[in-house]
């Protein structure tokens, strides 16, 4: 596999939302184009079956806040438990924007444990909703053909430059699902290796002259 993906404790088991019951609607590269909102965030806290996110980057949709709130798993809804995004953990995710709350969904003596305000956002169960991210790569039920509630898949880690171009329609479906290929270990250790010595090499490289041109060697005067 490709660069190491060091997960906390408590990370997410390898299916999740299984159980639920819906349909699956597709891996993130299938359900983002009509999600309401796309986004790159850090878990700033948790409050009953919600999150607060501190947005870093938006790859789809408009927000004007500094902060949103993300309604997660109770009762009977189709989503994943709070406590799956730690404090401090960072990810892309696919949110659908609340715009009506049903007559149950709120109560307001417990109101950290409900359905969600109207204009929060709400993250599904039933599709490659979210990715975990690890500096500017990120994993997670990205492509089709992953198994369906999947979201630690063997893989290789995708630039989020590389999915926020999917997502914008400048990059194409084909490109992400070969850049998730995993690599054999053999082949990242190679590539590193490669690397490590073209940065030896630097002073010995030829360097252009002052007009841009690759000098060539002296003719042989034997």
């Amino acid at each position: 596999m490709g660069s190491a993906i060091h997960l906390p404790a408590n990370a997410q088991p390898d299916a999740m939302g299984a159980d639920c019951g819906c349909l699956w609607e597709g891996s993130f590269s299938e359900v983002a184009p009509d999600s309401d909102l796309v986004i790159l965030a850090k878990v700033q806290a948790m409050k009953g079956n919600a999150i607060d996110l501190l947005p870093e980057r938006i790859l789809k949709g408009t927000l004007w806040l500094d902060t949103l709130r993300v309604w997660m798993q109770t009762r009977d809804y189709c989503r994943p438990p709070a406590e799956a995004f730690p404090v401090g953990s960072r990810w892309v995710m696919a949110l659908s924007q609340i715009r009506e709350v049903p007559e149950d969904g709120f109560d307001p003596f417990t109101p950290n444990e409900s359905f969600g305000r109207k204009d929060d956002y709400v993250l599904s169960s039933c599709g490659g909703y979210w990715l975990r991210v690890n500096g500017n790569t990120a994993i997670g039920n990205l492509v089709p053909g992953t198994p369906r509630f999947y979201h630690q898949p063997d893989m290789s880690p995708v630039l989020i430059d590389l999915i926020a171009g999917f997502v914008a329609g400048a990059v194409s479906q084909d490109a992400v699902i070969e850049a998730s290929r995993e690599r054999p270990e053999e082949v990242d250790t190679l590539i590193l290796e490669t690397r490590s010595f073209l940065r030896g090499q630097e002073n010995w490289l030829p360097k252009d002259d002052t007009d841009g041109n690759v000098p060539t060697s002296e003719p042989d005067k034997r």
